[in-house]
C-alpha cells in the first residue's frame, strides 16, 4: 500500500468495531469491497444490522452517498433524477442527476432485490461498467461500490442477472447468547448518540467531521490494486483446486466471477498492508454463495485450507476482536445450571441449550489458551452425560 493509507483503513475498522458488536468479518468485507471496487449485499433477517452498518460505514468515507429504500412501486426518477423539462421542450430527453444515484461514490440501496425492471435495467449497466445512459449521451459514472441490503436471497429468476452484479453475498445473523450483556450496553450507547444527533440537528449545530477516508484513496486504491499485488503461484494452485471443487459440489462459478474474485484477494492482501496473497485471503470465497443452503458447504471446503494456512503462519492472521473469556465462563454456568438443575426441558429449551454449547465450544476454541481448552472439556462432558442420560433421546 502507498502506505500511508494503511492507518486510514486500520481506523474505519477499529471504529466500526467498537459499534457494532461481532461484525468483524462483514467489516472487513465492506473495506475489501470499497478497495476492489466491487459490489456487496448484506442478506439476512430484519434487525441484524444489515442497514446501521453500510450507513456508519458510509459516514466514515468522504465520499458522495446515495441511499434509498427500494419498492415495487419506486420509479427511476427516484434513484437517476427527474426529468429535465426544460430540454423535454426542446426535444431532448434526459435526467436532472445532481445529488442522485447517477453522480454518488457510495451508494446504498435497501431492500434492492425489491426493483422493477425499468430500474433493474438502467442498474446493470450501471454497476458494471460504472456507465449510464443519460438520454442519448452515455456518461461514466463515478460509482466505487454499491452495497445492498436484504431480508432474503432472490427468489425470481428475472432478479438473477442483478444478483450477479454482487460480488460478495455476505449473510448477516442475530448475535449468539454469550453477546447479550455487550450487546444491550452497545445498544444503549448507540440509542444515546442517535437522541444527541437528534438534538444537534434541531439545534442547527454544525454536524462533526467524522470522515476517515476520502473517496480519492479507494479511486486511487483500486486504479493501482493488481499493479501492487501479486498472485504466488502456490496461491493460484490452491484457487484452482478450490474452484474445481465447488463446482464439483454445483456451486456455480462462472468464468467471469472466477477473475473477478481475485480483485477481492488482491484487496484483502492490500487491506493488510502486505503486496502478496496468501491461502488465507481465500476466505473470501466462504461469501460467493448463489442461495443460503451452500453456506455449509463452502465452509466445509474452505475453512479448512484457511485454518492450515493460518496454523502454519500465525503471525500473518489478522487481528481481531476476542470475546472475553470471564463473559464466556459466565455463559457456561449458566447453561450448565439450566441443563442439570434437575427439571423438565421442553423440546425448545433443551435444543436452544444445545446449540448455546454448540455456541460457546465455537467461541472458546477461537479464544484458545488453558483456561478455554479446560472450558470445551467441560463442554464435552456436559454434552456426554446428556446424550447418555437419555435426556436428549427421550425427547427424539
Amino acid at each position: 500500500m502507498s502506505h500511508a493509507l494503511k492507518p486510514r483503513f486500520d481506523a474505519v475498522r477499529r471504529e466500526l468495531e467498537q459499534q457494532f458488536l461481532a461484525k468483524e468479518e462483514i467489516i472487513r468485507l465492506m473495506l475489501i469491497a470499497a478497495i476492489a471496487g466491487e459490489h456487496m449485499v448484506l442478506i439476512g433477517p430484519p434487525g441484524t444490522a444489515k442497514s446501521a452498518v453500510i450507513r456508519a460505514f458510509a459516514q466514515l468515507v468522504d465520499a458522495n452517498y446515495f441511499e434509498y429504500l427500494l419498492t415495487r412501486f419506486s420509479e427511476p426518477n427516484e434513484l437517476f433524477g427527474p426529468v429535465d423539462i426544460q430540454s423535454f421542450r426542446q426535444g431532448e430527453y434526459r435526467r436532472v442527476t445532481q445529488g442522485m444515484l447517477p453522480e454518488a461514490e457510495i451508494v446504498f440501496l435497501d431492500e434492492a432485490f425489491k426493483a422493477n425492471s425499468a430500474i433493474l435495467n438502467s442498474l446493470l449497466t450501471l454497476l458494471n461498467e460504472r456507465k449510464f445512459n443519460n438520454g442519448a449521451k452515455v456518461i461514466n459514472t463515478p460509482l466505487i461500490s454499491l452495497f445492498a441490503a436484504s431480508n432474503e436471497v432472490p427468489s425470481d429468476d428475472g432478479l438473477n442477472a442483478i444478483f450477479d452484479r454482487f460480488l460478495l453475498r455476505v449473510h448477516s445473523d442475530n448475535l449468539d447468547s454469550y453477546h447479550f450483556h455487550e450487546l444491550m450496553a452497545r445498544g444503549l450507547d448507540l440509542e444515546r448518540k442517535a437522541q444527541a444527533a437528534m438534538r444537534a440537528a434541531s439545534d442547527n449545530a454544525p454536524k462533526p467531521v467524522t470522515a476517515m477516508l476520502s473517496a480519492a484513496d479507494l479511486h486511487e486504491s483500486r486504479r493501482s490494486l493488481l499493479d501492487r499485488v501479486e498472485f504466488p503461484e502456490e496461491f493460484l494452485a490452491t484457487y484452482k483446486g478450490l474452484c474445481f471443487q465447488l463446482r464439483g459440489e454445483g456451486i456455480s462459478l462462472s468464468d467471469r466471477r472466477v477473475v473477478r474474485l481475485l480483485k477481492l484477494f488482491a484487496a484483502a492482501a492490500y487491506l493488510d498492508g502486505r503486496t502478496r496473497c496468501h491461502e488465507g485471503d481465500l476466505f473470501i470465497l466462504r461469501h460467493c454463495w448463489n442461495n443460503l443452503d451452500q453456506r455449509e458447504i463452502l465452509d466445509d471446503v474452505i475453512e479448512p485450507v484457511v485454518a492450515h494456512y493460518f496454523a502454519e503462519h500465525p503471525d500473518d492472521k489478522p487481528s481481531q476482536s476476542v470475546v472475553d473469556l470471564d463473559r464466556l465462563v459466565a455463559e457456561l454456568n449458566l447453561v450448565h445450571k439450566t441443563l442439570t438443575q434437575g427439571g423438565d426441558l421442553s423440546d425448545i429449551q433443551l435444543f436452544t441449550q444445545l446449540r448455546n454449547l454448540n455456541d460457546l465450544r465455537a467461541a472458546f476454541s477461537a479464544h484458545g489458551g488453558d483456561t478455554a481448552s479446560r472450558m470445551i472439556q467441560q463442554i464435552d462432558q456436559l454434552l456426554e452425560q446428556i446424550f447418555e442420560g437419555g435426556r436428549f433421546g427421550a425427547q427424539a
